[in-house]
């Protein structure tokens, strides 16, 4: 993404993004496209009149902010990012009536799953309710991830999964949700929310987590105006000479402080435990030690926020008794995450108390299967209690929360589909 401030000198082959500063239609819009991988060129304005000067247009009431304005000259005025996906091509339509295996999630176990599936000959459908990647695609900077010594963003792993899973074949849906599933007939049947359905022989549930949140008034009302989940890749660079702040102690907020320390003024960390080292590689702890303008602050969590269209401050208590109020226009919120499991509720799938999915061994309970289980065998390690439904990634119980493990697990899976699709062949 590039900041800039007119349009003269701008580069005619990116996209151009105009829009008011706290908007938050504007910062979905700038969030898709750079996990999209879409270069972009995002053009803050102050007031309509800004706008109208911008965009060369003399009538206000024509101009509904966020503007985007495409290569060849095309302006969306107030876009939904599924409009702005189907502009840019990213938007397809199911070209079979039945496939051999359905990938839910495209995240890095998702876009996994695809790769190998389609690679080995299945019939493959990947559906996306957002933009590929998932949480790993909100990431500035994955350091650890095998065979990138310098690391690599996770929205440039994810495209690069993306354009592999294509490659093979892949169907992939994006803007997509299911919202209801149906086992019947030995296949999976899917309501998708625009209206659609899908059916298939097999599937693999690989749809993560969703942020977990505070909870607290006004955050809803100040989502997206002041208040984000996740690291902020696509928010940093507008973060120069600010004081911002993060909540939580794990790697993705470790992550986050580290990138938004390359713009911001400073940036406080709130970590609800008195240390950071039970829930963070070392490598970022050191790092946020070292770093100049980044300030940690143990035992404290945010308990009020306070803004009229956009956050204005928060109030913060430290320790038992201590409270304060700090001024700020943005914070960012990496405390984990829910598994995106409610589509289940009305399955056999089984889940423990938290919503995760439970597979395999883990099924068995006092030496038995759960009368939800309908087969003679035992189930495959990465199955449901559905046969011919797997889980990968972090919506499994008891999975490691780590891109490198998803991408293993999404690979895994593949290879029970086989066997599963053998035996009912």
């Amino acid at each position: 993404m590039t900041n800039t401030d007119t349009k003269n000198g701008a580069p005619a082959n990116l996209i151009k993004l105009y829009g008011k500063r706290d908007d938050a239609l504007g910062y979905e819009l700038r969030d898709f496209l750079k996990r999209s991988v879409v270069e972009f060129e995002w053009h803050e304005l102050e007031c309509d009149d800004d706008c109208a000067r911008e965009l060369g247009m003399k009538e206000l009431e024509n101009i509904r902010l966020p503007v985007v304005e495409l290569i060849d000259g095309e302006r969306l005025f107030s876009p939904t990012m599924k409009e702005l996906a189907s502009r840019l091509g990213l938007m397809a339509n199911p070209s079979l009536r039945e496939y051999d295996v359905s990938i839910y999630g495209a995240g890095p176990a998702g876009l996994s799953a695809a790769v190998y599936a389609a690679s080995e000959g299945l019939r493959t459908v990947l559906i996306e309710r957002g933009a590929v990647g998932g949480q790993a695609g909100t990431t500035s900077m994955i350091e650890n991830y095998l065979g990138f010594p310098k690391g690599i963003a996770g929205a440039d792993l994810a495209e690069r999964a993306r354009l592999q899973a294509l490659k093979f074949g892949v169907e992939i849906l994006m803007m997509r949700e299911g919202v209801k599933a149906e086992f019947r007939e030995g296949k999976i049947w899917v309501d998708l929310a625009d209206g659609g359905s899908m059916v298939a022989r097999s599937n693999i549930c690989a749809t993560g987590v969703d942020w977990r949140r505070l909870g607290l008034a006004n955050e809803d009302r100040l989502l997206h105006s002041g208040v984000y989940y996740g690291a902020g890749a696509s928010e940093a660079p507008l973060c120069k000479g600010e004081n911002v702040y993060i909540v939580g102690g794990g790697n993705s907020a470790g992550q986050a402080v580290m990138h938004l320390a390359d713009h911001a003024k400073k940036v406080t960390m709130l970590v609800r435990d008195d240390a950071l080292a039970t829930s963070m590689s070392s490598y970022l702890i050191d790092r946020i030690k070292e770093a100049p303008n980044v300030e940690v602050l143990y035992n404290s969590e945010v308990t009020e926020l306070e803004g009229d269209e956009t956050l204005g401050r928060l109030k913060i208590r430290k320790g038992e008794e201590s409270e304060s109020w700090a001024d700020t226009s943005r914070l960012f919120v990496a405390i984990g995450g829910v598994p995106h499991t409610e589509w289940a509720k009305d399955t056999d799938i089984v889940r423990d108390r938290a919503g995760y999915l439970v597979t395999g061994p883990d099924l068995l309970k006092d030496g038995a299967m759960p009368p939800e289980w309908q087969q003679d065998r035992s189930p495959h390690f990465l199955e449901t209690s559905v046969a011919g439904s797997f889980a990968a990634g972090d919506v499994r119980h008891r999975s490691v929360k780590r891109v490198a493990t998803a991408v293993g697990e999404g690979a895994m899976a593949v290879t029970f589909v086989h066997q599963y699709l053998e035996e009912t062949a």
